[in-house]
């Protein structure tokens, strides 16, 4: 049975024309893209999106950073969507990415952007239930 996972290409990807590149790794990868939508992500979202999140210091950043610019999402389907997008997309930490992750490869200078948050280009749920969460919360049931 195929699983779905939520894939977000980040505003520091967009401002570097990082899309088409990123979606190409995306669909080389074997992961079928089965929707998606383009532009600025709502506060409300965001703070819905990143709510386990809350109370930690980089917080606020965080939802800055991603509020800053338009972002892609898209819904990702293969046998081990989650497993499968998380090692293609790398560390969190660009700079600790494996050089042929997402991450790794289009890395910035520095993992902390202008905005003082981890700007890593790429968001990937990291397991079934927060990626049915994060699915419906960006395009619905």
């Amino acid at each position: 049975m195929a699983q779905k996972t939520l894939f977000i290409i980040k505003p520091d990807a967009m401002r570097r024309e990082l899309k088409a590149p990123i979606l190409k790794e995306v669909e080389a990868s074997g992961l079928k893209i089965v929707k998606v939508k383009e532009g600025p992500l709502p506060l409300e979202t965001l703070n819905k999106l990143y709510d386990e999140h809350r109370g930690r210091d980089y917080f606020p950043k965080l939802l800055n950073f991603m509020g800053s610019g338009p972002v892609v999402c898209a819904v990702l389907e293969g046998e081990n969507a989650i497993s499968d997008l998380r090692a293609l997309m790398g560390s969190t930490y660009p700079s600790k990415a494996d050089l042929k992750s997402i991450r790794g490869k289009y890395k910035g200078p520095s993992d902390i952007g202008p905005s003082g948050a981890v700007e890593n280009l790429v968001h990937g749920s990291d397991r079934e239930e927060r990626a049915a969460y994060e699915i419906g919360l960006i395009f619905g049931s």
